[in-house]
């Protein structure tokens, strides 16, 4: 029993079964699906107090503008919360799940959640699906070590940074942060920094828009502010688009007659005897 056991252990390494069924398959007129294009802006920095968070709202199908007030900061612990870009589905998932997983971490160890705890576990969730997840993280958090912003990318990889930004609009919100940003910020300089980068993903990135939401995470615990700031305001109506009856001329009428046909009701029962 213990031969035929051992002869069953699947070979180590990974396995491209998958991979080999879409080559076939597509080599049949059945191609696999091809990747949507999706828009966000999302940012993260490392203040003198902790760190800030900061989001848009626009959600996309394609070039469809699904939802105009998405939450794309997601909460993770009381000490630590997580921005998503990508597959709107695929990062609520993600998050939820390692938030609950945290939150038994907690319990069993009676203390504060480290956030390299999320950071690992979120990492490994990822690379388990190669990328197949669609879930770009900013992670971002204040434990007894200090404050702590991580990426992560839809892959597994991440990368420790004093500031970041991912998403379609992460050059503009770049290129805002290359500028402003400096060691010891304040809350105040911090709050306008984050505002003003995705305000550059808003305006120069199509699949950005809507308001700014921000989360300020310090020792004393975590502020959501939704939203920081609308940035695209609804413009007020000029003018009337009421017109005079005969403003528009009229070139040719044609005029037919209705025809008044008489209807009968009948009950079930009626029709089962005719």
């Amino acid at each position: 029993m213990a031969a035929e056991v051992c002869t069953n252990i699947p070979a180590p390494g990974f396995k491209f079964d998958n991979c080999f069924r879409n080559s076939l398959l597509g080599s049949k007129g059945f191609p696999a699906p091809k990747t949507t294009k999706t828009g966000t802006t999302i940012v993260g920095i490392i203040y003198k107090d902790g760190v800030i968070l900061g989001a848009d709202t626009r959600a996309t199908s394609d070039s469809t503008i699904a939802d105009k007030n998405c939450a794309k900061i997601h909460y993770l612990a009381p000490n630590m919360y997580c921005c998503g870009a990508g597959t709107a589905a695929d990062t609520d998932m993600t998050t939820n799940m390692i938030s609950s997983q945290l939150e038994l971490h907690r319990l069993a160890t009676d203390r504060v959640v480290p956030v390299c705890t999320a950071n690992r576990l979120l990492k490994q969730y990822l690379f388990r699906y190669q990328g197949y997840i669609g879930a770009a993280l900013i992670l971002g958090g204040v434990d007894t070590n200090g404050a702590h912003l991580f990426s992560l990318a839809p892959h597994g990889s991440t990368m420790k940074l004093p500031y970041v930004t991912m998403g379609s609009g992460s050059l503009a919100a770049m290129a805002v942060f290359e500028r402003g940003w400096k060691p010891n910020l304040t809350k105040e300089e911090g709050q306008q920094l984050v505002r003003d980068a995705v305000a550059g993903g808003v305006f120069h990135d199509l699949g950005s828009g809507s308001n700014i939401d921000m989360c300020i995470i310090t020792r004393e615990g975590a502020e959501y502010i939704r939203p920081y700031d609308v940035a695209n305001q609804k413009g007020q109506r000029q003018g009337s688009y009421r017109y005079k009856r005969g403003a528009t001329a009229v070139l040719s009428s044609v005029t037919v007659p209705l025809e008044v046909v008489e209807t009968t009701v009948r009950t079930t029962e009626e029709a089962m005897e005719l």
